[in-house]
């Protein structure tokens, strides 16, 4: 014999309205999706994404912060590391921030905006520095790469021009993995000019050309010094070839003569870096 209860049936209340929208500011659902999709950060901000620009960014006190998204997984490993954020992160879901970003952004669940650091002047610069500076070199992953690979050589700065080149957003921080934090971006008007400059104040411009006769190892660590970079493919242009005290190759032995201009910038600093006596 079957029993029935003279309980009537519970139903789980359906949630309100209220509780919607706060659980849509926690985990970025579909009720509050709109706030996460905006056509980009407003005015000069720029867009810091993944681990590491974004840790970073954070634990430098000069990065002016202005609105964190991360995951609940992002927002406890940056809890982790720095303790108490100088921001306090807006926890949603991973696909908010793909909204943001795209699908193919490996953003780790972090996504920061923030204003641009300011870059010293071309005179501020120390008299002993050893600096990077980009001949038209467009490619943000491969600027971005570049930034990284200075930053772990200890380049006091990178000079660059304000046109045919990536702004310090997106793919390039993400390619600088950080580095964007440690060594400044020097923007000039005109790099022949610039180049002109920095030799009255004693810098060796040391120019990297494939076809040149002499080898980075002739060259050898000097100080102070910019090496000068151009973009792959065109190489350095005419008048910046001009503005370079020595033109130097790095001395190839197989079959293939040419690198990315990341991994030559890697070599060259590499090759050129004042090492301790063993």
């Amino acid at each position: 014999m079957t029993s029935h209860s003279d309980d009537p049936p519970t139903h789980k209340p359906r949630p309100t309205g209220g509780d919607r929208k706060e659980r849509g500011r926690r985990f970025g659902s579909g009720a509050v999706r709109d706030r996460f999709r905006p056509t980009g950060p407003s005015g000069d901000r720029v867009v810091l994404y993944g681990w590491h620009p974004v840790f970073q960014a954070l634990a430098n006190d000069g990065r002016r912060l202005h609105r964190l998204l991360a995951t609940e997984n992002g927002a406890a490993r940056l809890t982790a590391e720095l303790g108490t954020l100088r921001i306090e992160p807006e926890l949603v879901r991973p696909s908010a921030i793909n909204a943001l970003l795209g699908p193919d952004a490996v953003h780790q669940g972090l996504y920061l905006e923030a204003d641009p650091l300011p870059g010293p002047d071309l005179d501020d610069l120390p008299d002993d520095a050893l600096l990077l500076a980009l001949d038209q070199i467009t490619d943000p992953h491969n600027v971005g790469a570049i930034v990284r690979t200075a930053a772990a050589f200890g380049v006091a700065a990178i000079v660059t021009t304000a046109r045919h080149s990536p702004n310090a957003t997106g793919v390039l921080a993400k390619s600088a993995s950080g580095g964007l934090e440690h060594v400044p971006l020097v923007v000039v008007r005109n790099l022949a000019e610039a180049l002109i400059d920095l030799g009255k104040r004693g810098f060796t411009r040391i120019g990297l050309d494939s076809d040149a006769q002499t080898t980075l190892d002739a060259v050898g660590p000097r100080r102070p010094a910019v090496i000068v970079l151009g973009a792959e493919g065109k190489g350095l242009r005419q008048r910046t070839r001009d503005c370079c005290d020595v033109l130097a190759r790095i001395p190839f032995s197989g079959e293939i003569r040419s690198l990315n201009v990341s991994n030559a910038a890697a070599i060259t600093l590499y090759a050129l870096s004042v090492r301790p006596a063993e």
